[in-house]
């Protein structure tokens, strides 16, 4: 368990236990986008290398499809150049992932 506690623990914990690849990535990318904060964003790859380490390329799709559906579900928002994409519109390119602030 961390020491800190704090409102990504649950979610870094998770990311970083012996567990399902996806769940593990999902959490993953709840709890980096929430230590940086609304103003800041993580890329898909940053969720991706903690949860995948050497491997970490062969998450990717698996990253971008989980933050879409974290984006559908208003937990995070993803944003390419700035702007806000729509989680069911088709995008393709680099994207950049926020949490919602609560």
């Amino acid at each position: 368990m961390l020491d800190d506690g704090g409102p990504a623990a649950d979610d870094a914990e998770m990311a970083l236990a012996d567990g399902p690849v996806r769940q593990r990535l999902r959490s993953s990318i709840r709890a980096l986008a929430a230590h940086r904060g609304p103003k800041s964003s993580i890329c898909p790859s940053d969720a991706a290398r903690a949860v995948g380490r050497d491997d970490w390329r062969d998450l990717m799709g698996d990253a971008r499809d989980l933050a879409r559906e974290l984006a559908k579900s208003g937990v995070v928002e993803i944003t390419q150049r700035g702007d806000v994409l729509d989680p069911d519109g088709a995008w393709r390119g680099p994207i950049r992932i926020r949490i919602v602030p609560r």
